[in-house]
């Protein structure tokens, strides 16, 4: 453990129905803006409340969006991007990719009803022998007369 932050990278399918506001989330990113260094990717950078996206559940800010309707979309211009969504249709399927952060490392401190660590074996031999040592003592004491 070296106390690093990694990401995990997950993709998914997100098919939203356009509603009267559109399909509920605002984007970042392009050729011509690169929200993250060195990635020209499309990034949600808002979702709106009671939107599409919204009542859906699964896009979130954060998230890039990799294609629109089958259309890839690498080395765009923002605007270019943008136009794409509006003109998507009523049926949008997004590919998009969901960046979770894990923790490599010591955890400073452990939450209420995270594990303690302690291994199961640890607790049940003992408790094990115990139980075992009383049944012996219960019997041998109901054999005497």
């Amino acid at each position: 453990m070296n106390g690093r932050v990694d990401y995990l990278v997950t993709e998914e399918e997100i098919n939203l129905t356009r509603g009267p506001s559109g399909l509920g989330f605002n984007i970042v990113g392009g050729t011509d803006q690169q929200h993250v260094s060195n990635d020209s990717g499309i990034y949600v950078s808002r979702i709106k409340e009671n939107g599409a996206a919204a009542l859906d559940g699964r896009l979130q800010e954060g998230d890039k969006i990799l294609s629109v309707n089958g259309q890839d979309l690498k080395n765009l211009l923002h605007q270019d991007a943008v136009d794409l969504f509006r003109n998507a249709g009523y049926a949008v399927s997004l590919r998009v990719q969901h960046r979770l952060q894990v923790q490599n490392g010591p955890i400073g401190h452990r939450g209420e009803g995270e594990p303690s660590g302690i291994p199961v074996a640890l607790v049940l031999v003992p408790v094990f022998a115990l139980t075992m040592v009383a049944a012996w003592a219960f019997m041998r004491y109901r054999q005497r007369p």
